[in-house]
């Protein structure tokens, strides 16, 4: 078992309705592939099904089983759980999902590649280490000959062998036209010999043994030899007219062309200007006039598809006679003739349903009249039905004459094609399309046996291809009329298997075919589907699995010519191909030659390192990349002799599998004809004396040997990396890099498209700079003429043209190479040495390629990186070189200097956002051209490097400011080293990493940085989540990542945010002022959210701080660092409230009745939630405003515990509150109308609700004021919501409840409080405002809509029933019965104040109404002031809009999501399990539209709100502390 971090897992997302069968996703063996859920899956109970079999059981396509899921972190948690397959077997599984009725809501294909072994040790042979030489066996001659003949391809450097079919070819000797696909090729054995499978086979072994060799052959599944002697005894694994009737007409088409042809051939038609020589334009007319005027009319084919219209109608009149009436449940009651098509197509054979003739044509009456008229009507259209199909023949007919005269055209009059001559029987006009086992008569004759089954079954269609056809559709299935249309290009040796749709439908094929694969697969390492897409997709994966079962690593190669890379992977995943065959010929210059080397394997040169664990990207098929392909057209011909060599390197410098076909490296210089060739291969000999031997002088041979060592050396040493430069013209150079070692091979490759002896090639190559040191050439190689006669064609072998051969020397240093006149080093900045090099024999069809490594002293300190990067994952130690002098900063391991940093020092590690780090006189980096980053602290970068890593973008501009220059690795470390402590040590060790950073070459900068920078980002997430709470430390990453919001959004700016403690408290940190250079405090403040509420006086706000601090510090474990904000906040204490805008509490606005009630809130958490948490009532606060109106006092100087500040709020409220801000007007608010700066909070002693405030201010969360000259709403509330607020009146009742309770635990000394009613003091107790408070609120807030209800006072204003008010007694009565998600809050906070039923269904309005994708919708929808866009830059005439007046009219905020989901999931557990659980997977559902968020935002948070059904808002805070704080606080419920 591979230790964790070493072991490769990806990851694939599952998301509902999402079909990935046409999505190829590779693994290798050994990785682990875990199955996660999508945002649309979450909360679901998805099942994953797959057909990988279970370890030690045998692999069946159809057997499918239900992968368990797997729970990290022990709960159920659907962020983080998956299921898992360890992928130890080659081939394609698949799998699909669904949930609860839906079965199936999704899937897709992986196929994991085989592995595969060479050797007597066994070694492994990677996929791209392969490079192949295909054979024609038939040209190998007899067994005991063939290791003379195949050792050409060991000494040529192949380590693979493609053998075509080795079985019994039929008698057009094609090599893939079988007679009989078991028997071994009688032709292989010498006379008195007769060899079998076993003495191949042992052949293959001794080849992979001793030669390290493996061999492939091919499998053909389409079409078997016409002469094969099974078929005939099995007509039926064909295609006859017996059991494909539909191809009747066609056949009668075939056999009459055959009998034009030999009237041709005769020399009958010559006076009708068409004789049996063709040669020209006018003679093919001559072809259309003769088969439109003899041929067509003769054969009526349209009669096949026609009814005969008397007998039919005299049916119909008999039936009307008789008084027949349709049958409704066939017609449906719907007229329209349906004809039906003659299943076994005779002439006139199509017969018409009588039911659709009786429901049509209905008779007035039943009199002879009536029925003749119905009866007249029918024939009528009856003989239109009949035309319209005469014309679809007459255009089946058009199309074959077009067909036969193209098919003409290119095999007697084109250049390119086999020019055939004359007319004969031996060359037909056109290829015959079915078998004629019998002797030929008049075609009258032979038309009469289509009533004859016995001699049709033997009418057997011929296999061939269509041009552009679906390769998904069977051309011979009926429905294609490919036949008869003439539009196959026929291969007349080979008959078309039937295969049907399984082995019941043509069982003795299935059989045959089944025998054929396991012998296949028993003697071979692999095999090449023969014409892939065209074999039914359902007979490749039987056989196949048939073929895995007996080789588990067998290697399946193909050929698709689809024409498109989406049905490409329809093959490669359900087959699981291992290679797609892909062929350099296809490039026409020598830019698309290079283009291909790039598209078919590696990564760019610096390309970032990847994660073991990440996410499963679909990918293109594994190539295997020829020079030629054995069935294509010779190289030679269409380009130069001199090319093959300059085109072979381009290959072989592919990272993929490559190979030729054999021939190509003789220089023959035409195509071995897989048909006709009948001469044998050369033998090898090591000094050939005969055109039957060939040597290392013969050829490329020698070139051959040095590139495909090359390959292979390359693809096993790991360099992955490939660059490909088009230098010039007809110059490509390949670089091939390896990423832990640097080294570096460069091939320069001059190719040779055209021949120099007509061609003029420019004398001057232009001159090359190779960034490194060259070690040395490995091989220079260029073709030469020599005196060796010119190529005559032998009869006996195949030879090649002896006029060639190449010139090759190999590992030779620089100052000997002849190509190279000479090089010249120039230093590029620090480390860059670069080596110019200029030609001097760079001739077409040359080659030279250098070994290459960076300039020593880079080469040294980036293994000294690596070094240092190994204390983070063990992918480093490959290249890596201790250092011999460690400068001090990096003595120690990174993760001990980080174990040193409080939360507060990995806030400024981590984040800062611009304006926090202005303050400290710096800013965010920018990156020319593109754009600021979002954080100066390390998240900045690592946002914008993520979504750069996977797709190696390196192009982006950070990654060319990074190869530029140094400015952005300073700005990483100095930021740092700035400071003191234990960040300035973090700082020093980024600095000395950097210091080697800068020495290595530019190219390599961007990925050593992102590996840097990732090793300090993950080593500082694992030291910020074990100073939090278990909860957080055993949480899921969903948790963790939220969990971040505190260190994001926690931090001590230049100036201390909050006012100062008592100094009697232990726990308070200190520092020296960076501004004064006194001591002073510095405790973490909490932003309320980023980037606009960060810095100075806007940092700090009362009530955010107050609804966030549960679960951004108390949840979190930073418990002191909440007690101190507790009791700051507590010494700020004015009028008996709690500021707002805190401004240090010297600048800080009471303006806000909810602030207080908050605090309370978060003091009551802090006891329940802290150990020994009810010691915070005893801890001293110091008063900065001990009265309502002195000046702030110096700290220390009044000081009360806690519990006596509570006291005051308390009675203050019982009271009741009332003052006129100071400095009221525009210096504290130039918006507010004057009314607006009188505040007022009291308690109404009729309910004991907490009640105040005017229409025109604004006390509570939803604080928009008007700002509008142009639309008047200016200094006017969108929402006062004066009254008493809901969320008010729930968080007072929780406050009371409490202190009855701390009381009754003599915690709290206070049991009530006395105030001044009426002129005497009354003294009220906490009991009795509670049990109020319980009375009162359902019959206040509760809108049953019953006309009848007595606690309704304003029926007339309901238009939600079912629902809670959003307050009571506010100063615009319709304002009370908005629908508005704050009654959520007080659910959570004083759920006892709710009746279960009641509150179930509110809820259920709500979620209805105003749940959105991220956010909850702050009113109605149906409200008519409801707009869910905010824009707060526009000015309009619109009172409701204008500058932003609908903040809180719609957009959907994110926090009361939070509130909202916790009392859904409170009552659901009051309802029992079933309404818990369907409760359970709403909060999943919803919450992963969080997470994904959460994941994709480069500022690693969620946003204050959001438009309308999620859309982004550009004007709310990218990330926001309550939004955070709200939704950890759901999973801490979960």
């Amino acid at each position: 078992m591979l230790p964790q971090h070493l072991k490769q897992i990806r990851v694939l997302m599952v998301n509902d309705k999402e079909n990935l069968e046409r999505t190829l996703f590779r693994l290798e063996q050994g990785f682990e592939l875990q199955f996660r859920l999508g945002p649309s899956l979450q909360g679901r109970r998805v099942m994953v099904h797959t057909n990988y079999p279970l370890e030690g059981q045998k692999f069946e396509r159809k057997n499918f089983r239900v992968l368990a899921w797997s729970y990290p972190t022990g709960r159920e948690d659907d962020s983080d759980k998956f299921c898992s397959l360890d992928l130890k077997i080659a081939g394609s599984y698949q799998y699909y999902f669904g949930y609860g009725e839906t079965e199936r809501s999704g899937g897709g294909y992986i196929v994991v590649d085989p592995v595969l072994h060479v050797g007597s040790d066994n070694h492994v042979l990677p996929l791209d280490c392969i490079t192949i030489q295909t054979y024609l066996s038939k040209c190998l001659g007899h067994l005991d000959d063939w290791p003379d003949r195949l050792r050409v391809a060991k000494e040529s450097g192949y380590n693979m062998l493609h053998l075509t079919p080795l079985q019994t070819l039929g008698e057009s000797r094609s090599c893939y036209s079988l007679a009989d696909q078991l028997s071994f090729n009688p032709d292989f054995s010498p006379a008195g010999r007769s060899y079998s499978w076993e003495e191949v086979g042992a052949l293959v072994e001794k080849m992979r043994t001793e030669w390290n060799m493996l061999c492939i052959t091919d499998v053909v599944y389409n079409h078997t030899a016409s002469n094969s002697v099974w078929i005939r005894e099995h007509p039926e694994c064909g295609y006859n007219l017996v059991n494909s009737p539909h191809l009747r007409p066609a056949w009668v088409l075939d056999r009459a062309i055959w009998h034009l042809t030999t009237r041709i051939a005769e020399g009958r038609y010559a006076a009708k200007g068409l004789p049996a020589d063709i040669t020209n334009e006018s003679q093919l007319n001559a072809i259309r006039s003769v088969l439109w005027q003899d041929v067509y009319p003769q054969l009526r084919l349209w009669e096949f598809y026609q009814v005969k219209v008397d007998v039919v109608v005299e049916q119909f009149r008999t039936l009307l006679q008789n008084g027949t009436k349709p049958d409704h449940s066939k017609t449906g009651g719907k007229k329209g003739l349906k004809i039906i098509q003659d299943p076994k197509y005779r002439r006139y054979g199509n017969t018409l349903d009588m039911d659709s003739a009786l429901e049509t044509f209905t008779p007035h009456s039943s009199s002879p009249q009536h029925i003749e008229e119905c009866c007249g009507w029918l024939r009528q259209k009856l003989e239109e039905l009949n035309k319209e199909q005469y014309h679809t023949v007459h255009q089946h007919q058009e199309q074959a004459a077009n067909c036969i005269v193209g098919n003409v055209v290119y095999e007697r009059l084109a250049d390119h094609g086999p020019k055939l001559g004359p007319v004969s029987k031996k060359n037909p006009l056109v290829t015959r399309y079915f078998t004629y086992p019998y002797k030929d008569m008049t075609l009258v004759e032979e038309l009469q046996m289509l009533d004859q089954p016995d001699k049709t079954c033997h009418f057997l269609a011929h296999n061939g291809w269509v041009m552009s056809d679906d390769p998904l559709r069977n051309f011979a299935e009926p429905g294609s009329n490919v036949y008869l249309r003439r539009e196959l290009i026929c291969w007349g040796d080979s008959v078309k298997l039937r295969y049907g749709n399984g082995p019941e439908d043509c069982p003795y094929l299935w059989a045959h075919m089944k025998k054929y694969t396991e012998i296949t697969a028993q003697y071979f390492h692999g095999v090449r589907l023969d014409n892939c897409h065209s074999t039914p997709l359902h007979v490749a994966e039987f056989m196949l699995d048939v073929a895995r079962s007996a080789c588990p690593n067998l290697y399946v190669v193909a050929e698709l010519f689809t024409g498109s890379e989406e049905l490409d992977n329809v093959f490669v995943t359900k087959l699981g191909i291992s290679s797609l065959i892909r062929e350099a010929m296809s490039a026409g210059d020598s830019h698309e030659e290079g283009r291909l080397v790039y598209r078919y394997g590696g990564e760019p040169v610096g390309a970032f390192v990847q994660p073991s664990l990440r996410p499963l990207i679909p990918t293109i098929a594994h190539a295997m990349f020829l020079d030629v392909t054995h069935d294509n057209e010779c190289p030679i011909q269409l380009r130069s002799a001199l090319d093959s060599l300059p085109s072979s390197a381009i290959v072989s410098m592919a990272c993929c599998a490559t190979g030729s076909t054999r021939g190509y490296d003789e220089f023959v210089p035409h195509q071995i004809s897989v048909v006709k060739e009948e001469r044998f291969y050369p033998r090898w000999s090591s000094s050939p004396s005969s055109t039957g031997e060939v040597g290392s002088q013969t050829g490329i041979i020698a070139g051959k040997l040095a590139l495909n060592r090359l390959h292979q050396e390359l693809a096993s040493q790991g360099f992955i990396q490939v660059f490909v430069d088009q230098v010039d013209a007809d110059v490509v150079a390949v670089t091939r890099h390896c990423p832990s070692t640097h080294q570096s091979v460069v091939a320069v490759c001059r190719t040779a498209f055209w021949n120099p002896k007509t061609h003029q090639y420019g004398a001057n190559v232009p001159p090359m700079c190779i960034p490194g040191k060259i070690e040395e050439v490995i091989l220079e190689a260029r073709t030469v003429e020599r005196p060796a006669g010119s190529y005559k064609k032998d009869d006996k072998y195949i030879n090649g043209m002896p006029e060639y051969t190449v010139e090759i020397k190999e590992h030779i240093s620089l100052a000997e190479s002849t190509v190279v006149k000479q090089a010249g080093v120039t230093s590029k900045g620090r480390s860059e040495f670069v080596q110019e090099i200029i030609f001097e024999k760079l001739t077409p069809g040359s080659v030279i390629a250098f070994r290459i490594s960076l300039d020593p002293k880079a080469q040294k300190l980036a293994g000294v990186l690596r070094f240092y990067l190994s204390q983070f994952s063990p992918k480093y130690r490959r290249g890596s070189v201790p250092d011999d002098n460690p400068p001090e900063a990096l003595q120690r391991p990174l993760a001990q200097l980080m174990s040193k940093l409080t939360l507060a020092d990995l806030n400024v590690l981590l984040f800062c956002c611009d304006s926090e780090e202005k303050e400290d006189g710096g800013g965010c980096y920018s990156i020319p051209g593109w754009e600021t980053l979002k954080y100066a602290g390390l998240q900045g970068l690592i946002s914008v490097l993520a979504n750069i890593r996977p797709n190696n973008d390196l192009g982006h501009p950070v990654c060319a400011n990074l190869r530029q220059g140094d400015w952005l690795i300073e700005y990483v470390s100095n930021r740092l080293v700035r400071r003191d402590g234990p960040l300035a040590e973090v700082g020093q060790w980024l600095e000395a990493m950097f210091n080697y950073l800068k020495h290595v070459p530019r190219y390599l900068v961007p990925c050593y940085f992102d590996a840097i920078l990732v090793s300090t980002y993950t080593t500082a997430l694992d030291a910020a989540h074990k100073l939090m709470s278990s909860f957080i430390q055993n949480g899921s990453s969903f948790v963790r990542h939220l969990a971040l919001g505190s260190v994001q959004m926690c931090g001590v700016g230049r100036l201390p945010a909050l006012p100062p403690l008592s100094t009697k408290l232990e726990g308070v940190p200190y520092r020296i002022s960076p501004i004064t250079g006194q001591k002073e405090q510095c405790c973490v403040s909490l932003a309320a959210g980023l980037p606009h509420f960060s810095s100075g006086i806007f940092r700090c706000w009362g009530r955010d701080t107050f609804i966030a601090l549960r679960g951004l510090m108390l949840l979190t474990g930073r418990h002191t660092e909440a007690r101190n904000i507790i009791l700051a906040f507590a010494g700020t204490l004015r009028h008996g409230l709690i500021p707002n805008l805190l401004g240090e509490g010297r600048s800080a606005r009471f303006n806000c009745r909810d602030a207080v009630w908050w605090w309370l809130q978060c003091i009551q958490d802090y006891a329940n939630h802290v150990p020994q948490g009810e010691e915070i009532l005893r801890c001293p606060v110091t008063r900065m405003y001990p009265t309502d109106d002195c000046e702030p006092r110096t700290p220390g100087e009044v000081e009360q515990p806690l519990y006596d500040v509570i006291q005051e709020a308390l009675q203050r409220h019982l009271e009741g509150i009332s003052f006129r801000e100071r400095n009221a007007g525009p210096k504290i608010d130039m918006h507010m109308k004057d009314e607006g700066f009188n505040v007022v909070s009291k308690v109404d002693p009729a309910t004991g609700f907490v009640s105040g405030g005017n229409r025109f201010n604004c006390g509570t969360w939803m604080d928009k004021m008007g700002e509008s000259d142009r639309a008047r709403n200016k200094g006017m509330p969108a929402t006062p919501r004066d009254g008493a607020a809901v969320e008010i009146v729930g968080l007072s009742k929780s406050a009371v409840r409490w202190v009855v309770e701390l009381h009754a635990k003599g915690l709290f000394p206070y049991d009530g409080a006395k105030v001044h009613r009426d002129g005497k003091e009354v003294f009220i107790s906490y009991s009795q405002w509670n049990q109020q408070l319980q009375q009162s609120f359902e019959a206040g807030f509760w809108v049953s809509g019953d006309p009848k209800d007595p606690n309704e006072k304003r029926p007339d204003l309901v238009h939600k029933k079912g629902i809670y008010k959003d307050s009571y007694g506010a100063s615009s009565p319709w304002c009370d019965y908005q629908l508005r998600p704050n009654f959520t809050i007080a659910m959570v906070v004083a759920p006892e104040l709710f009746t279960v039923e009641r509150a179930w269904e509110a809820l259920q309005v709500a979620e209805k109404k105003l749940l959105g994708p991220l956010g909850m919708k702050t009113l109605d929808p149906d409200d008519m002031v409801y707009c869910g866009v905010y824009d707060n830059a526009l000015d309009n005439d619109n009172f409701n809009l204008a500058k932003g007046f609908n903040y809180h009219q719609g957009p959907e905020w994110l926090w009361p999501v939070g509130y909202f989901l916790r009392a859904k999931l409170y009552f659901a557990k009051k309802l029992g399990e079933a309404a818990y659980n369907n409760t359970a997977t709403l909060v999943k559902n919803v919450l992963s539209r969080h997470y994904t968020h959460l994941e994709r935002s480069p500022w690693k948070g969620l946003p204050e709100l959001t438009n309308e059904n999620g859309q982004f808002c550009p004007f709310s805070c990218e990330t926001q502390a309550w939004s955070v704080a709200t939704v950890l606080e759901v999973l801490y419920d979960l």
